[in-house]
């Protein structure tokens, strides 16, 4: 079983899904901090007052006064829709990022040439069916 398992693990697309998950997860980080410490903060900037999407939330019961999403999940449960909208421009981002990449993949991918259609049966096709007129004609 041992052995098994090894032969799994060391099978190349195993190796690939690792490595990608591993890069995901890395570039997830990087653009999980673009959008919170670079695009929200111009957002804010441009919506005026320095908007915090991350505390936007509708409290779900009257119990909920606080003015922090942190606070407030403390307090009851409420929507977080701030959060949502964050992790949303994230997805779009990486969506976008991935989209380029392929892209250019592709682009730099040498094309495949699609082999030319016959122009009429081959050889062996022509000469199968000279024979099998012979032999019906006898």
């Amino acid at each position: 079983m041992l052995n098994e398992f090894k032969t799994f693990i060391a099978r190349g697309n195993v190796l690939d899904l690792a490595v990608g998950v591993i890069i995901g997860a890395a570039f997830g980080g990087i653009v999980k901090s673009l959008v919170e410490d670079l695009i929200m903060p111009i957002v804010g900037a441009i919506t005026g007052g320095g908007v915090d999407f991350s505390n936007y939330f509708l409290p779900l019961s009257s119990a909920v006064t606080a003015t922090t999403l942190a606070a407030a999940r403390e307090q009851g449960n409420v929507i977080a829709y701030g959060s949502f909208i964050t992790i949303l421009i994230n997805f779009l981002i990486v969506a976008w990022i991935i989209f380029l990449l392929i892209k250019v993949v592709n682009r730099a991918m040498p094309k495949k040439e699609e082999p030319a259609a016959p122009t009429g049966p081959s050889e062996d096709i022509v000469l199968l069916t000279e024979i099998r007129d012979l032999l019906k004609s006898k």
